[in-house]
Order: structure tokens, then sequence, then C-alpha cells
């Protein structure tokens, strides 16, 4: 067959031969198909600066055209990734989170009870808050999760999840000072939970796109859950993620219980624990939700064998068993308390095995939904926490896709993550990354200069222009000059 395209650049082409394929200009201005080799008979004419079409030609450009219209995204506005350091010095940084209508300013939670304040690039000097006197801190107790009231702009609320100097799990409520870089120290339990070991403690709180609060228990340790408390659900709140209204109080005879239950949570009227949203956890170290999407991603730390990542769509009523002690990530325990691999349980998204060291955690994560990097929206980070790595996922129809290894990508050039304790996100949506390690903090941002949204769209509008010009030359090759 021919060559698809002949290109006669501002020259003038006359004589015999052929192309097969190729059109023809004749004497009378006409077009035809040369059967055979390129040849102008006499008389005929000549091609000035054209562009030379055969058979091929149409379904050829049309395919080009189409696959650089469906790529163009990911050529033009692909963005590798970094992280930079925002914030060192500290003691131990657990999370990072910000309040709503924020964008000057980053909260910092220290394991040993202070929340720090970054802003304009500097980390405060005096705390936030610090509750390092009323509680026990190392391994895995001490400050674990601070949420901030939907309102907060109105009623400077905010919630801590701690474990307190007798070793129990206390979510309370605090509030703003007059100073919006120092918190009131009043405090009010809102609940207060028994934990019969020292580890497995949860400790994320986050508030919910229905305006609820989420706290995340651990199965409360030891080894195997050898109460059982994972898959209890009367009078035992560990092992679960409960769901409460902290504008509301049903126990006003009770000072340990102020909140209220949401009338929608699964279990309400039944012999089961009214404040459960789902249960059959080991210990969730770090959840989220998906500002854009409401899904909920759960990190569920495992045993001997597998770590995992659990998802609950927005669409969720509640109820989820996630299968801990019958069940490690995708794999059977052995143990009982449920049935392995039944249909009433909801297996993870993503399980990993564990390999050496013999330390092994998931440090559950964020969805990404920034502005500042092109193309990244909509993708999951989270990391192993004893190893240092860091991956990333989509979800598409219930499914995982474009799972990629970011640790080499995301490795700072000043200093390193080397104990991810926890993801965050600020009020613009750009993500965050704890190291515990040396206690640090580094967003994730492009390594490269990359276009914006606007510059993104306008590549696009080029390329589709192309496709369309394109298409058009191949239905209808140019007419040769006949002069």
């Amino acid at each position: 067959m021919g060559s698809a395209f002949r290109f006669f650049l501002g020259n003038r082409y006359n004589g015999a031969g052929c192309g097969r394929g190729v059109v023809r200009a004749t004497a009378d201005g006409n077009r035809g198909v040369c059967p055979d080799d390129f040849r102008l008979p006499p008389g005929g004419g000549s091609y000035r600066g054209a562009i030379v079409f055969n058979r091929q030609t149409p379904s050829l450009v049309i395919g080009l055209a189409g696959f650089f219209c469906g790529l163009w995204p990911a050529v033009a506005c692909a963005t590798p990734l970094a992280t930079v350091r925002v914030a060192a010095g500290l003691n131990d940084p657990l999370f990072v989170t910000h309040a709503p209508g924020d964008f000057d300013r980053i909260f910092i939670v220290e394991r040993s009870g202070r929340i720090k304040i970054l802003k304009n690039g500097v980390v405060l000097l005096s705390a936030f808050l610090d509750l390092a006197p009323d509680l026990t801190s190392g391994g895995e107790q001490g400050l674990l999760g601070l949420a901030f009231h939907p309102d907060y702009q109105t009623n400077g609320a905010f919630f801590v999840n701690y474990t307190d100097t007798s070793g129990r799990t206390v979510v309370a409520r605090y509030g703003v000072s007059a100073d919006p870089d120092v918190a009131d120290a009043t405090e009010e339990i809102l609940l207060r939970i028994a934990q019969p070991f020292e580890n497995h403690n949860g400790g994320w709180i986050g508030f919910g796109p229905d305006g609820y609060l989420y706290v995340a228990m651990g199965d409360g340790g030891d080894r195997n859950d050898p109460g059982n408390r994972a898959q209890d659900t009367q009078n035992q709140l560990l092992g679960k993620i409960l769901r409460i209204d902290v504008d509301g109080d049903d126990f006003p005879g009770d000072a340990l219980r102020n909140y209220a239950i949401p009338p929608d949570n699964p279990f309400v009227g039944q012999v089961e624990d009214d404040e459960i949203w789902a249960y059959g956890l080991r210990n969730p170290w770090r959840c989220s939700f998906d500002r854009q999407t409401g899904d909920l991603y759960i990190g569920d730390v495992g045993q001997d064998a597998r770590e995992e990542i659990n998802f609950q769509p927005a669409s969720s009523l509640g109820g989820e068993n996630y299968g801990w002690r019958c069940m490690e990530g995708m794999s059977c325990t052995g143990l009982s308390g449920c049935t392995c691999n039944d249909a009433s349980l909801t297996l993870p998204v993503h399980d990993y095995v564990h390999g050496p060291p013999s330390c092994n955690s998931v440090t559950g994560g964020y969805v990404y939904r920034g502005s500042a990097i092109a193309g990244l929206a909509g993708t999951y980070f989270f990391a192993e926490f004893c190893k240092g790595q860091i991956w990333s996922f989509r979800m598409s129809g219930g499914s995982v896709v474009d799972f990629q290894e970011r640790t080499s990508e995301l490795a700072p050039i000043v200093g390193a993550i080397e104990l991810p304790s926890s993801f965050g996100e600020d009020a613009f949506g750009e993500l965050y990354i704890c190291d515990l390690a040396d206690g640090e903090v580094y967003k994730i941002v492009s390594s490269i200069p990359v276009p914006t949204v606007s510059e993104c769209g306008a590549i696009g509008l080029f390329v589709l222009l192309f496709c369309a010009a394109a298409t058009v030359m191949a239905r209808h090759p140019r007419r040769p000059d006949p002069s």
C-alpha cells in the first residue's frame, strides 16, 4: 500500500509516476484517484503546499485525532509530585487539619497533648491548646484526634479525642477564646469509654457531610480481640465507628454523655447500641470523608498478616460489619465471632500483605480535592507507617483503579518522611503528611510548574479544533490548484 501522507510544501510537483490512491488533479480542475503511481497528465495541475491523501487517510487522521483528544489531559496536564517541608521541631505530630472557612492556618496535633498552629508559614510558639497535664501519652495513647464544628466560624466549637490519665478514651468539646490563636481551656466531656488495654485506641474524629460527629474506636487490644468486642454490638462501643449529634443531649442526667443520637443511626430502637454506625474494626487509624462525594475511607490496622482500607459510599445507611476478628483484610483468621467471607460482611477495597520488618501499620489518608495540582482530583493517598511507603489510588464504580506507588516521587529534598503517622488537608483541599520520626509536616505539591485548569482547558480546545479540522481535511482533501 502507498504511504498515508505525501507532503508537497510550497513546491510544484509535476511529472509522471504514481502513488496508489493519491488525489489527482486534471486539466479541467476536477480531481480523481490515480490507480497507479502518482502522475499528472499533460496539461495537468500541480500541488502547491498541499497535503496529499490516500484512501487510508480518513480513518488514520480521525484515529490519531481521537487518540490525542483522549490523552491530552494526561499529556498536557500530568503532574509529577513532590513534598516540601512546612513545619519542623514538633513533638510527635499525629494529625493536621483546618477550621472550616480558615484559609490562613492549619492546626497540628501533637501526641504529647498540644495543638499547634501553622500560620503564614510559621509554627506559633504558643499552643492553641495544651492538654498535656490531663492525658497519658506514648505508644498508642495521647492526644489522638481533632475536629472543628462545621459552624466553627459562628460558635467557635471544636472537639478532641485523647487518652486520659486512667487510660480511658475521652471525646470532649472546647471553644476558642477572644484570641483566635488561643483556645478556651474549659472542657465539656461528650463521652468517656474505658479501655481494657493500652493499645488499639483508634483516635480519629471527624464531621461527616451530614453534620454529625464520627468517632473511630479500636477494639481495645490486646491481641486477637480477646473479648470479641469488635463484633459485640450490645453495651460495647469498642471496635466501632460511632455517630453522634454534638448539638443535642439525649442524656441530660448523665454528665459523661453530652450528645444526642441521630434518629437514622442503623441500630436505633433495636437491642444494639444506638451510637454504633459501623463495626467489626480492629484499630481504625485515620479515616476521612471525601469532601466532594461524602464517601468515607477507613484505614484499619491489621494483626499479623494484612493491612486494609475500607470504603463506605456516601449512600450508605450504616450498619456495615467490616469483619474483624474473623477476618483480617481479605484473609480468614480462624477466630470466632463471625463467619469468614459471609455475605453480611463488608470486605476492604484494598489490603496488603505484611512484610519485613515485623512492624506493619497502615495509615489511612485523604482524597485530593485541591486545585493546585492538575489531574490529581479524586486520588486517595495512604501510607505504611513502619516502612514509610506511600501509595495512591482512585475509586471507580466501587473498585480500586490507578493504583500507584508514590514513595520515591514524594521523597522530600529537605528532610525525610520516615514514619508517616497521618495525612491531613487544609481549607483549600491541599494535602499534608505528618512524620512522627523527626517531628515534621510536609505538603504534597507539584514538582514542576504545570498548566492551570484554565490553561488545560485552552489546550483541550486547541486539540478539539485540531480534531475537527483534521476530520474535515480527511473527508474533503484540498483540491489542487490547476494552474
